[in-house]
C-alpha cells in the first residue's frame, strides 16, 4: 500500500526535512516487507493566497485516484500508536492500493474537503504546526511499520 502525505506549503532544507526524510526512509524499509510503502510528499502551495478553499482544491488534485484518504485534523480521532499501527495495517489488508495523509495549512483544512474524508487522525488535543505535523506522521508511519513487523522501536 503506497502512502501519500499531501500538504500545504513547501517544506525547505532544515531539520526538520532531514527528521521527514529520515523516518520515511526507514518507513520504506521496514515495510517494504509488510506490503507498506513506498511513502511519498506531495507538497501543494496557493500562490494566489485563495486561503483554505483554494488549498483544499489543490489537495484534492494532489490525491491519488481511489485512495484512502485520512486527514490531519484538531477534531479527528485520537489514537495509540499501537491503534494507529493496527489501522494502517487494517487498510493495507482491505486490499487499498494508496492512502493519502492530509495536512492542512496554517488555518487547517477546508469544512468541505474535511467532511468528505475516509478517517481523521488527531495527535492531540492541542494545535500543531502544519510543518510539524509532518514530521510527527513520519515519525508515526515508520512506527507502526515497527510495531506490525514486530521490532523493537516501539516500547510499551
Amino acid at each position: 500500500m503506497r502512502v501519500h502525505i499531501c500538504a500545504v506549503g513547501r517544506l525547505r532544507a532544515g531539520p526538520e526535512k532531514d527528521l521527514i526524510d529520515d523516518y520515511l526512509t526507514r518507513f520504506d524499509r521496514t515495510g517494504r516487507a509488510l506490503g507498506l510503502g513506498p511513502a511519498r510528499v506531495v507538497e501543494v502551495e496557493d500562490k494566489k493566497g485563495g486561503g483554505m478553499v483554494a488549498e483544499a482544491a489543490l489537495l484534492e488534485r494532489a490525491l491519488p485516484a481511489g485512495a484512502l484518504i485520512c486527514a490531519l485534523d484538531e477534531r479527528g480521532k485520537v489514537e495509540t500508536s499501537p491503534e494507529f499501527a493496527n489501522r494502517l495495517g487494517g487498510w493495507r489488508d482491505m486490499g487499498r492500493g494508496d492512502v493519502a495523509f492530509v495536512i492542512g495549512g496554517a488555518d487547517g483544512i477546508a469544512a468541505d474537503l474535511r467532511s468528505r474524508v475516509d478517517h481523521k487522525l488527531s495527535f492531540g488535543k492541542m494545535v500543531w504546526p502544519h510543518m510539524l505535523v509532518r514530521v510527527m506522521l513520519a515519525e508515526q508511519l515508520y512506527r507502526a511499520a515497527s510495531i506490525l513487523a514486530g521490532g523493537p522501536y516501539h516500547r510499551v
